[in-house]
């Protein structure tokens, strides 16, 4: 039995390669040509993202911790009294000068009454004062003549006395009668300075009694025009506590304004994103309740002087041993345009995300100057004081004679 041995041709020269084999180039090129596009794709990115970086994102500093803020005015009672009347509610719109709350005005009146009537009879006694000045001159003027009268006497009687015409005691009695008539002069010229220095150098409306009597005018007329409690600036009500009937204070919150015209963001900024942060640099804000559809254009103001937890009610003590550094967050104030705030209004609290451009440099971190004006003001109550002193006038000129009205 023979074997036949087949030659192994697979060693041989120019012998095809396996199917697996034959694969692998094929597979590795394709692989580097995705590893290769990846490796461009990467660098391409990674380019986008520095030239991002440099030409936008290092400009920029954003955080979505902000929050609408805004005044929040108290109306308070500035004399006590009973509530009669209530003229505003939670939401409603208001003026400045709006009656909001109305007090029992009787107790008000009566003093006001009293004050009035109280100055009429000032004036009076005050123009009787005058009149005692002219009749303590013309009291003087008689005084002088009957002493130069006396002394007349005297020297007449002094020349007869030798010659025994008169006698020494009828002398005597025209000495007695001369001290009398200078004594009576004397008491008339203390009478005369007394008067002038109640009225000297003053007109009726300026004798200080009379300023005193329209003193308490004054105050009378305010307390009865504060029993109508108003308004102090134009706005939104909000808070009301008062109840008709309820006994009120001075200094007692009744409700709360809430001008809405005026309100800005406080964005809370990590102290990491302060360092390139000037004032007057523009921001970008957007609000939950309008979304990414409306945008807030607005100006950096003001930037924190602490942190919150530095005027915290209880801050924190990081010299204990338990402490862990976190990043702390300051509060900047960002203006909002008050146009762009009628258009589309805002609510104390609503939340914002803030956008502060930190490309312009050229402003501050702190203000430099003062403020040259008031922050907030109002004139609700200037008519007030107006009124009153117009009223003191007429009170005055309607007690004084016809022909004088100083």
């Amino acid at each position: 039995m023979t074997t036949e041995t087949t030659p192994n041709t697979s060693a041989g020269k120019g012998a095809p390669l396996p199917a697996s084999q034959s694969s692998l180039k094929p597979a590795n090129g394709k692989r580097k040509r995705a590893l290769l596009i990846l490796l461009v794709a990467v660098l391409v990115l990674g380019a986008a993202w520095l030239a991002y970086y440099l030409l936008v994102a290092r400009w920029h500093q954003d955080t979505d911790d902000a929050y609408v803020q805004g005044n929040i005015v108290s109306v308070t009672a500035q004399t006590p009294g009973t509530v009669v009347a209530i003229n505003a509610d939670d939401g409603m719109r208001v003026k400045a000068g709006q009656v909001l709350v109305q007090l029992d005005p009787n107790d008000a009146q009566v003093a006001f009454e009293q004050a009035e009537a109280n100055l009429a009879a000032t004036v009076r006694q005050v123009r009787g004062l005058y009149s005692s000045v002219d009749a303590a001159q013309a009291d003087i003027a008689a005084r002088e003549v009957a002493v130069a009268q006396a002394r007349a006497d005297v020297a007449r009687r002094s020349g007869l006395v030798a010659s025994g015409a008169v006698s020494s005691e009828e002398l005597a009695h025209a000495q007695a009668q001369l001290k009398a008539a200078e004594a009576a002069l004397s008491a008339s010229s203390g009478q005369l300075s007394r008067s002038r220095a109640l009225v000297d150098a003053t007109t009726v409306a300026s004798q200080p009694q009379v300023q005193a009597a329209a003193a308490q005018l004054r105050q009378a007329y305010l307390n009865l025009q504060r029993a109508a409690v108003v308004a102090p600036i134009d706005g939104y009500v909000a808070k009301r506590s008062v109840q008709l009937g309820q006994r009120v204070q001075p200094g007692g919150p009744l409700m709360a304004v809430i001008p809405l015209e005026q309100v800005w963001v406080d964005a809370n900024f990590k102290e990491t994103q302060l360092h390139n942060m000037r004032l007057g640099q523009p921001v970008k804000l957007t609000a939950d309740v309008y979304g990414s559809d409306v945008e807030f254009d607005g100006k950096l103001v003001s930037l924190g002087l602490g942190t919150g937890s530095a005027f915290a009610l209880l801050p924190a003590q990081n010299a204990s041993g338990n402490w862990i550094k976190i990043v702390q967050r300051i509060p900047v104030r960002i203006q909002l345009d008050p146009k762009q705030l009628r258009e589309h209004p805002l609510r104390l609290g609503m939340s914002m995300s803030a956008d502060v451009s930190v490309r312009d440099q050229g402003g501050a971190v702190l203000p430099a100057t003062p403020a040259d004006k008031p922050v907030l003001t109002t004139d609700a109550y200037a008519r007030q004081l107006h009124d009153a002193d117009a009223l003191i006038e007429k009170t005055i000129a309607g007690n004084l004679p016809q022909n004088r009205k100083s």
